[in-house]
């Protein structure tokens, strides 16, 4: 028998109002131009997609990638304590991870890279509160078979108070840098440079700015073709050349407190100025913010609400999860941020897509997954080679594999 369940997403200014109504088979859209109107509705009904979810464990881990670790042709998946070897995705030993806290674990980011060229795939993972980078050496395919622990290797001290980290080929080398999201605002903007090609595996800090805050992004703002960094409080310039050698501009042109990690740099509407997908990392809310023509040197934006019913948006990806070629954005609830202190944290977890539609410029919300919420990371890929995206995630409602039917 299906259940239908009536949601209501109200639009910031006068926009519109989406009410959803979910069946296991299909979604309904109601729509009218304002959020009290009584004008007539139009309805539209598509088909949503449908996920197997399996857990696969349960700790306080936030951190999550997914990679071929045995090299048997099969994508595997990493987080925190262990890694899952596909098909079976049955837990094997990885790595001690140290706790801090009510409900933390030291691991925002956890990146598959083969560190010692030695063509098994290793993982490169940061910490919140400590300053060191480490990263930790896959055994090979005997010691994988018995379930040895991977070594730890210290790769570099860096800086405290780390939000995230990312690896990302910011200078074109097709090998990627180390880059670090801080809360703190004073804390400087940094790139690692990670070098591999020495008999000591290091990183060679270089500067994008001195000033941080909560969140990050990537992205063309200026239409220059070269790709800025954003965080809450604006976004560093990209310069002509090296990135890594030459001086970022700060552009102080917002204050999106409590960004999310990442924001979606991606031109919504279709006038050629890259607009801002963003979320509440420790509020309610998702939306995006609508690039204007720029006034006196400074970008100019509107606030555009996707979603504000559910709180704590801290990550978000941009897949084409239906397979129509667009792309999707999937979010979920973060659960427990700030261990429970975060508007909203007791409510219950869960997992959406939404679909963007460019000509009515509407947001439809549907379900991935209820009783499951987001870390830090929402990793895709097509685990199951059925030619759909699956899905995983990691946080302290466990570490799941939503698997694309």
């Amino acid at each position: 028998m299906k259940r239908t369940v009536k949601i209501i997403i109200g639009f910031l200014t006068i926009s519109v109002v989406v009410i959803i109504l979910y069946s296991a088979d299909d979604v309904a859209i109601l729509e009218s131009t304002t959020k009290n109107a009584n004008t007539p509705q139009r309805e539209i009904t598509r088909k949503q997609l449908r996920f197997e979810v399996k857990l696969l464990a349960v700790d306080s881990n936030e951190a999550c990638e997914i990679a071929d670790f045995n090299n048997d042709g099969i994508l595997d998946i990493s987080a925190g304590r262990n890694w899952y070897a596909g098909p079976d995705y049955a837990p094997r030993p990885l790595r001690d991870i140290g706790e801090f806290g009510i409900d933390y674990m030291e691991n925002n980011g956890e990146h598959a890279i083969d560190m010692d060229g030695d063509g098994w795939t290793d993982i490169l993972a940061g910490t919140f509160m400590p300053t060191e980078v480490s990263w930790y050496k896959n055994p090979g395919k005997e010691a994988l078979k018995i379930g040895k622990l991977w070594t730890r290797n210290t790769l570099q001290e860096t800086a405290p108070d780390n939000e995230i980290t990312y690896l990302r080929d910011f200078d074109g080398d097709n090998k990627p840098e180390y880059v670090a999201n801080s809360w703190v605002e004073k804390n400087e903007q940094l790139i690692w440079k990670i070098e591999t090609d020495v008999a000591d595996q290091s990183m060679r800090k270089c500067t994008v700015g001195s000033e941080n805050g909560h969140g990050i992004g990537f992205g063309d703002i200026n239409g220059d073709d070269r790709e800025d960094i954003l965080f809450q409080n604006g976004w560093y310039e990209r310069p002509e050349g090296n990135p890594l050698t030459q001086t970022w501009t700060l552009h102080s042109d917002w204050d999106w407190k409590h960004s999310s990690c990442p924001m979606i740099v991606t031109d919504l509407n279709g006038d050629g100025m890259n607009d801002v997908i963003n979320g509440s990392a420790h509020n309610y809310g998702v939306y995006w913010m609508e690039q204007l023509a720029s006034k006196e040197g400074k970008t100019q934006w509107k606030k555009h609400i996707i979603d504000d019913s559910w709180s704590q948006a801290h990550t978000l990806a941009w897949e084409d999860l239906d397979g129509d070629g667009t792309k999707d954005l999937i979010t979920g609830k973060r659960v427990r941020g700030h261990s429970g202190k975060d508007p909203g944290s007791e409510e219950p977890p869960v997992m959406y897509y939404y679909t963007w539609d460019k000509k009515t410029k509407i947001f439809t919300r549907r379900i991935i997954a209820e009783g499951v919420g987001t870390g830090l990371f929402i990793r895709t890929a097509d685990l199951d080679k059925n030619g759909k995206l699956d899905i995983v995630v990691s946080g302290k409602s466990g570490t799941y594999l939503m698997l694309n039917e």
